[in-house]
């Protein structure tokens, strides 16, 4: 017998700007979903031109949360300014970063599949 499970992807787009009053409304908007073990949870940064220290609030919290709760936090489509910030302070090395949202999907797809005897 072969059980699949489905991947829960969580997608987050926040737009312009990530500073202390959009860093808020990002963290309001992680706050209101559950973390499940297993979920993905994607913010796709295609429309943020703009990110200052306060902006990584939220983000370095949403990464705490779904690691304690067995989620996965992954970046994609990172502006050169807010990828800037993200070196500046070494949190490169501490997010998983990916050039887009298809490349995140091909990644964890074969991670995806559990088999059951």
């Amino acid at each position: 017998m072969t059980l699949t499970q489905e991947l829960q992807v969580i997608l987050f787009k926040p737009q312009q700007s990530i500073d202390l009053q959009g860093g808020m409304a990002l963290s309001e908007q992680m706050a209101r979903v559950v973390p499940q073990p297993d979920q993905l949870w994607v913010i796709d940064l295609a429309e943020v031109d703009f990110m200052d220290s306060s902006g990584l609030v939220p983000l370095v919290q949403g990464l705490k949360a779904a690691r304690q709760s067995g989620c996965r936090l992954v970046l994609c489509n990172v502006q050169a300014p807010v990828r800037l910030i993200l070196e500046l302070t070494q949190l490169d090395s501490v997010f998983e970063i990916f050039d887009a949202y298809d490349d995140i999907l091909t990644n964890v797809k074969d991670d995806s599949l559990v088999l059951a005897d």
